[in-house]
């Protein structure tokens, strides 16, 4: 977006008038406030009507909080498990044991880097066949434990490499979207930023399925889809617009369950605030699906998958 670099300064200067404050022992607070109202309503303005491709960039911001980020403020006594007793530890995704708000869950989650060498080690959020089947292990010991489980999405799709091939990237997904079908827990998934493709419905096919405003859902990025579709790069824009990535498009076609509200221009804006609403949620599913037997949730989880989307026949 052309304005955000502004709206960026303007925050720099607000800072910076700020510190003056302090540190001057200056009374700078009236044009503090001044500056704050127009920010605010440059933000307003800037963000009240998103295109889809504006929506992909925010989810995109690499100021955006990740799972760690979300696991710290939501949950208590985060424990992590590792490795998937076959072929080693993978970065990109976490799985362990933590407590959402008295209530004791099990926790996958894809974790992307903030640095360069954080973003190696994380193989930027894209999980190798060994992190699938960490989540499948996770999954059977939550099972065994009666523990709901929460995943946290945030990838842009299974790693792709020689290595993911030559390890069965398609069969550890698969293994793992069976398993979350078959659970016999109830299960709660959240996008907070980009879900890519099967690397995110692998720890996705959840009881319930939530977005935060700006995460992005789909089978294929804007740019793989416009480079197959138009063998043009410059054409993101419209293929965004073509897959109905967003939450609020999801929720209309019945493919999630709920959209968690943002501050104005993302979740990095106000992180507290994102997580408090999050956290809300995430308690609120926990509890409904608790309330239920298993036979329940495993047969409305059926008709969910079912009868999921919005499709219509075509006359022959």
């Amino acid at each position: 977006m052309s304005d955000e670099k502004t709206l960026d300064l303007l925050e720099a200067k607000i800072e910076e008038l700020r510190e003056l404050n302090k540190a001057d022992g200056l009374d700078l607070s009236a044009e503090i406030s001044k500056l704050e109202k127009k920010l605010s309503e440059m933000r307003a303005e800037l963000y009240a009507n998103l295109a889809d491709w504006e929506r992909v960039r925010i989810a995109r911001n690499p100021k955006r909080p990740c799972s760690l980020d979300y696991i710290e403020q939501v949950f208590s006594g985060f424990y992590e498990l590792h490795g998937d007793r076959v072929g080693g530890d993978d970065r990109a995704l976490l799985t362990g044991l933590a407590e959402l708000d008295g209530r004791r869950v099990a926790i996958i989650a894809q974790q992307k880097g903030r640095s360069t060498a954080e973003n190696k080690e994380r193989y930027f959020g894209m999980a190798r066949p060994q992190g699938y089947r960490k989540a499948n292990r996770m999954m059977h010991l939550a099972e065994r434990f009666k523990f709901p489980i929460i995943s946290i999405i945030d990838t842009p799709g299974a790693y792709p490499g020689l290595e993911s091939e030559e390890n069965n990237i398609g069969g550890a997904i698969a293994a793992s979207i069976m398993s979350m079908i078959e659970i016999a827990v109830p299960t709660v998934a959240v996008i907070i930023g980009e879900g890519g493709s099967g690397g995110a419905v692998a720890i996705g096919a959840a009881d319930r399925l939530l977005m935060l405003e700006n995460a992005i859902f789909s089978v294929i990025s804007p740019e793989g889809a416009a480079a197959i579709l138009w063998k043009s790069k410059e054409r993101v824009k419209e293929a965004a617009a073509a897959l109905k990535l967003t939450a609020p498009e999801l929720l209309d076609m019945g493919v999630i369950d709920e959209v968690i509200p943002e501050p104005l221009g993302g979740a990095h804006k106000d992180m507290a605030q994102t997580a408090s609403a999050l956290k809300q949620s995430l308690v609120h599913h926990v509890d409904e699906l608790s309330g239920q037997t298993i036979d329940e949730i495993i047969s409305s989880r059926y008709q969910r998958y079912r009868n999921v989307g919005r499709y219509r026949t075509l006359p022959d």
